[in-house]
């Protein structure tokens, strides 16, 4: 992968990271804004099932922004764009389509056959 292409996946992660980082910052300033008593049970449980979707939601972009983090690591490193399992380059369109993905296509559909043989032990 020429410089080029490590700068445009580079600002690709980083936009990513900071668009997450935003959305991330408006939860918290909606869920401290929105602190209000409801005294609805039925509201109050539908307002209560909204916020722990939202911090579910959070929590997942948390462990991605990890993932971009290490991406980003690997950029610096020489390491990305090359499978961990087989070394080989993983094809620039798939790291279009998910620029955090450590492994190939064909390692990834591997791996995930592998896990579903295992996960119906």
């Amino acid at each position: 992968m020429n410089e080029r292409q490590l700068e445009y996946f580079r600002r690709k992660l980083h936009a990513w990271k900071e668009d997450i980082l935003a959305d991330s910052r408006d939860t918290v300033e909606g869920l401290q804004e929105n602190t209000r008593n409801i005294p609805d049970v039925a509201d109050r449980a539908s307002e209560e099932t909204d916020r722990a979707l939202e911090l579910r939601t959070r929590d997942r972009q948390r462990k991605l922004v990890s993932k971009i983090d290490s991406a980003l690591r690997r950029i610096d490193e020489g390491e990305y764009g090359y499978c961990e399992v087989t070394g080989e380059p993983i094809s620039l369109k798939r790291l279009d389509a998910r620029p955090i993905a450590t492994m190939s296509l064909e390692a990834q559909e591997r791996h995930e056959r592998r896990e579903r043989v295992h996960r119906d032990d």
